[in-house]
């Protein structure tokens, strides 16, 4: 999981209020969000406070919400209930809300036929659709015959390439705008076979063919591409670990603490929540078993924190992966060197 979207949680200082909030009406949800409040009260700042209310009190799904200093700084929705809880934590407590959220593969989705293409950009924030093509004529072949047919059918044919081409050009933009792992192509053979073509080789190396989709017809597509999704996302998790166990990668919170803070780790694996504490400072990367450790490197009062909200941290600074699995029995690490 790359943890670009939690950034912005830690571009101003805690404390943090979490609160999670199943998926309620709205007289539910008020009452259920006095009760969070209540446990809140003592500790956070009213303009806190009330900016969660504003969020927590509204008809929705259900969400994490994360706010320090007045500000909801980011409120995420669930397509299932999460566990309703409420702390206040120098850091924000965002992996519930990673274990709930799954891995976000960012990929583009793109059923193509002679016409051009929908595409669509699955990355950070809400997916975003565009259609695509450069020409509009002639699209189709005829059995018309005569002295014409085939130059008819080659312009029918390089219309269709013509289309291919932009949205070639269209995936390799997004492919490089949002680091794009995986492109998911459905639709016409021969557009198929034209797109493969033109397709940069970056692009090309990720796309995976859909068997099922078209423009008029949606639903096998998304069943089938939510299906490629979970087989990447398990192949990718396997590699990882095989990755850890061949080149005995750190394990143990002290060792990956290390790699951290020299910047050296590619992936986090992670058993679950880690709430036993850990030493951290104002700089995200700087964390450690031993306080003492941490005023050698210079922070002068080491702050206690759970294990792995101080790691999200650290992993998102650090453009870290992390990844979830019970394949490991401790935190350990997959190092970039």
């Amino acid at each position: 999981m790359r943890l670009d979207f939690i950034r912005p949680l830690y571009e101003r200082s805690g404390p943090y209020a979490s609160v999670y909030l199943g998926a309620l009406t709205g007289p539910e949800r008020a009452r259920h969000w006095r009760g969070l409040r209540d446990r809140l009260d003592r500790e956070v700042d009213p303009a806190t406070l009330d900016a969660l209310e504003e969020e927590a009190t509204r008809t929705a799904p259900g969400q994490a919400l994360f706010a320090a200093h007045g500000d909801v700084v980011l409120a995420e929705s669930f397509d299932r209930p999460p566990v309703e809880l409420a702390t206040w934590s120098p850091l924000p407590h965002v992996t519930p809300m990673l274990m709930q959220r799954g891995e976000n593969v960012p990929h583009i989705r793109v059923i193509v036929d002679h016409a051009g293409a929908e595409v669509t950009v699955f990355g950070s924030g809400a997916p975003r659709r565009t259609t695509v093509a450069a020409a509009s004529w002639p699209l189709q072949k005829t059995a018309q015959g005569g002295w014409s047919q085939k130059r008819y059918e080659r312009a029918v044919d390089e219309t269709w390439e013509k289309n291919a081409v932009a949205v070639a050009r269209e995936v390799d933009e997004q492919v490089r705008r949002i680091g794009a792992e995986l492109v998911l192509v459905a639709g016409e053979p021969k557009s198929r076979s034209y797109l493969l073509q033109h397709l940069g080789t970056k692009a090309a190396d990720r796309v995976m063919m859909v068997e099922h989709g078209s423009r008029a017809c949606h639903g096998q597509f998304e069943a089938d591409v939510e299906r490629a999704l979970d087989q990447w996302l398990e192949r990718r998790r396997a590699e990882l670990v095989e990755r850890h166990q061949e080149s005995a990668g750190p394990v143990g919170m002290a060792k990956v603490a290390d790699a951290l803070r020299d910047g050296r780790v590619q992936a986090v694996l992670s058993p679950g929540e880690l709430p036993r504490g850990v030493w951290t400072g104002q700089c995200g990367t700087l964390l450690a078993t031993d306080a003492g450790e941490l005023r050698r490197w210079g922070v002068e009062a080491p702050i206690e924190e759970r294990s792995d909200s101080a790691l999200a941290r650290a992993a998102a600074l650090t453009d870290a992966e992390l990844w979830f699995t019970d394949r490991v029995p401790d935190v350990a690490a997959v190092l970039r060197y």
